[in-house]
């Protein structure tokens, strides 16, 4: 079988030949002629220079190559990013979902304990209905502001249901938790939020802290309990939930 048949073309086929003639020059002896040695040096040369502006485009074009594959990356890297987030907070706060939330916490139970802080806005459906869902939407914001003013840098704020939020807070017990579900009160009690009737807006809190090896659900079941405590009991009022294993008493 004939292997030049199969054989891959060479790119620089005219540059060997020239380099070929050239180095037979330069192996000949005197008898090869001054011309024939001009000849084939300037046949070298020629090649050389060849090679010299098909290396310089070739590494211009790799460099735009490279250029582009880069910004695509990071392209894509930027979309992975944005989709991570909108799989993960809330679009109308910013704060993170629900999912995100319930993720977050048996993850830190694995590790340690935690303390978590339910809320609830008091008669939100009254706002919606009586001023609209963008006046509601604003009150909701709000209340997220409210939290990010006076919970610790550390804490984690979900939103897990319309008018609903969660504080996930670690490496503190009930009573510190219940003292910040306090100052949250007290922030959104105080805040403006500019409804057209001039009344305040209130919520309800309910907090729960279980020790390392707890579960999303029963660390929020007792904080919802202690919420609808707070609700009963008359609104705008913080009830700390009753751990069945350390006896955490209510507010």
């Amino acid at each position: 079988m004939d292997s030049s048949a199969t054989s891959p073309p060479d790119l620089f086929e005219s540059e060997n030949r020239a380099l070929q003639a050239a180095r037979a020059a330069y192996d000949a002896d005197a008898a090869y002629g001054a011309i024939s040695c001009r000849e084939a040096l300037g046949d070298l040369l020629g090649a050389y220079e060849r090679l010299l502006r098909e290396t310089r485009r070739l590494v211009r074009r790799s460099d735009r190559a490279e250029l582009e594959m880069t910004q695509l990356n990071q392209r894509l890297q930027d979309l992975a990013d944005q989709l991570q987030y909108r799989a993960t907070h809330d679009p109308l706060t910013g704060v993170l979902n629900r999912a995100a939330i319930i993720d977050l916490v048996n993850c830190h139970f694995a590790t340690g304990s935690l303390a978590l802080i339910v809320l609830d806005i008091d008669h939100f459906k009254r706002v919606n209905d009586s001023f609209g869902h963008p006046m509601g939407d604003r009150v909701i914001r709000g209340v997220v502001a409210c939290l990010e003013e006076v919970v610790p840098s550390t804490a984690h704020i979900g939103r897990v249901g319309g008018e609903e939020f969660t504080v996930l807070l670690t490496e503190q017990d009930g009573f510190a938790c219940g003292d910040m579900a306090e100052s949250a009160r007290r922030a959104i009690e105080a805040h403006a939020f500019g409804l057209p009737d001039g009344s305040q807006v209130t919520a309800s809190f309910g907090v729960s802290w279980m020790p390392r090896g707890g579960k999303f659900d029963d660390a929020y079941g007792l904080a919802d309990e202690a919420l609808y405590v707070a609700k009963r009991g008359g609104r705008n009022r913080v009830v700390r939930a009753r751990s069945p294993s350390h006896g955490i008493p209510h507010a």
